[in-house]
C-alpha cells in the first residue's frame, strides 16, 4: 500500500496539468502608495546588497581576515545577498510596474531559492556558534580544529542539506490542483502561502513543510542555544573578569544576528499557522521584515562590533581615496 501511495504521488507530480498563474500582492489597502513605499524598499535593498558585498570583498581580499570566523561571516553575507536577489525582482516589480503575475514554475523556483537561502543562513549561524565555542573553550586548538578544508566541508554540507530538504518540498507542490483563488498574500512565493491556495489534500505538504522547518531552523536553534550554554560555562571558568568580558564580547555580534534572524522567522511561521484572523497587512509587514532586516543589519552589526572588519573597511576606503 505504501509503495502504491508513493507511486500515485509521483504520477501526480509529473501529470498534473492544472498549473496556474499566481498573482502576487504588495501592501494590501495601500496600492495607491506603492510608488512611495518602493523608496524605503529600494534603500533597504541597496543597503543590504552593498553592505554584504563590501563584507564579502573585504574578507576575501584582506589577508588578516583569512580566519575561520571571517570565512563564516563571508558565508553569511553570501546567503544574505542570495536572499535579497531572490525577492528583489518581484517586490520592486509590484511597486514600480504593478507586475503581479508569476507563473507556477517561476513561483516554485523563487520559493526554492528563498527557502534555500533561509535554511542556509540558519546553518551558517549554527556554524558560527560552533566557531565561537571552539575559540573560547579551546583557543590553542582553534586553528587545527577549524582548518580551511573543514570550513569548506561545512560550507558544502550547508548547501547540500538545504537542497536535499527542499527538493521534495517543491516537487510535492506539483501534485496539487489549484482551483481556488490564485492570489498570494506576499510579494514573493512562500511555501505555506502557495499551499493554502490548493483545492487538493495538502496534508502531506503541510507535514513535510513543518518537518523541514523543524529539522533545519528548529534543530539549529536548539544547537545554537546549547553552544551558548557551553560558552557561558567556559567563560565563567576564566579567572580574570577582564578576560571574561573580552571573551563574551566576541559573541555579541553573533547573538544579535541570531536574534534578528529567528524572531521574524518564528513570527512569520506563527502568523501563517495561527493568524488566520489577523489584519492583511500584518503578514505582509512581518514577511518583509523577515526577508530584509537580517541582510540589512548583519553587515552593520559586524562592521560596528568587529574592529578587524572596521580596520579592513577603512583600509579599503583609504586606499581608494589615495588612488583618486
Amino acid at each position: 500500500l505504501q509503495e502504491n501511495s508513493a507511486l500515485q504521488i509521483i504520477m501526480q507530480i509529473f501529470h498534473n496539468s492544472t498549473f496556474p498563474t499566481f498573482l502576487l500582492t504588495g501592501v494590501p489597502g495601500l496600492e495607491w502608495a506603492h510608488a512611495w513605499i518602493s523608496i524605503p524598499f529600494c534603500c533597504l535593498y541597496l543597503t543590504a546588497l552593498s553592505g554584504n558585498t563590501l563584507i564579502l570583498f573585504v574578507v576575501l581580499t584582506e589577508p588578516s581576515l583569512h580566519e575561520p570566523m571571517y570565512y563564516f561571516l563571508s558565508m553569511l553575507s553570501t546567503t544574505d545577498i542570495g536572499l535579497c536577489i531572490s525577492t528583489l525582482v518581484t517586490v520592486l516589480g509590484i511597486f514600480w510596474l504593478n507586475a503581479r503575475e508569476i507563473s507556477f514554475n517561476a513561483c516554485l523556483s523563487q520559493m526554492f531559492f528563498i527557502h534555500l537561502f533561509t535554511f542556509m543562513e540558519s546553518s551558517v549561524l549554527l556554524a558560527m556558534a560552533f566557531d565561537r565555542f571552539v575559540a573560547i573553550s579551546n583557543p590553542l586548538r582553534y586553528a587545527t580544529i577549524l582548518t580551511h578544508a573543514r570550513i569548506a566541508q561545512i560550507g558544502l554540507a550547508v548547501i547540500t542539506r538545504g537542497t536535499v530538504i527542499l527538493t521534495p518540498l517543491v516537487l510535492l507542490l506539483k501534485r496539487l490542483s489549484f482551483c481556488r483563488s490564485h492570489v498570494l498574500h506576499h510579494s514573493y512565493c512562500f511555501h505555506p502561502d502557495v499551499m493554502k491556495l490548493s483545492c487538493s489534500d495538502a496534508k502531506i505538504n503541510s507535514a513535510f513543510g513543518l518537518t523541514a522547518i523543524i529539522s533545519t531552523a528548529g534543530v539549529d536553534s536548539i544547537f545554537i542555544l546549547l553552544s551558548y550554554v557551553l560558552i557561558i560555562r567556559s567563560v565563567l571558568n576564566i579567572a580574570s573578569p577582564e578576560e571574561r568580558k573580552k571573551a563574551f564580547s566576541t559573541c555579541i555580534s553573533h547573538i544579535t544576528a541570531v536574534a534578528i534572524f529567528y524572531i521574524p522567522l518564528i513570527s512569520l511561521s506563527f502568523v501563517h499557522r495561527f493568524g488566520k484572523h489577523s489584519p492583511p497587512y500584518v503578514p505582509t509587514l512581518i514577511a518583509n521584515i523577515y526577508l530584509l532586516i537580517p541582510p540589512v543589519m548583519n553587515p552593520i552589526i559586524y562592521s560596528v562590533k568587529t574592529k578587524q572588519i572596521q580596520k579592513a573597511v577603512l583600509k579599503l576606503v583609504c586606499s581608494k581615496g589615495t588612488h583618486i
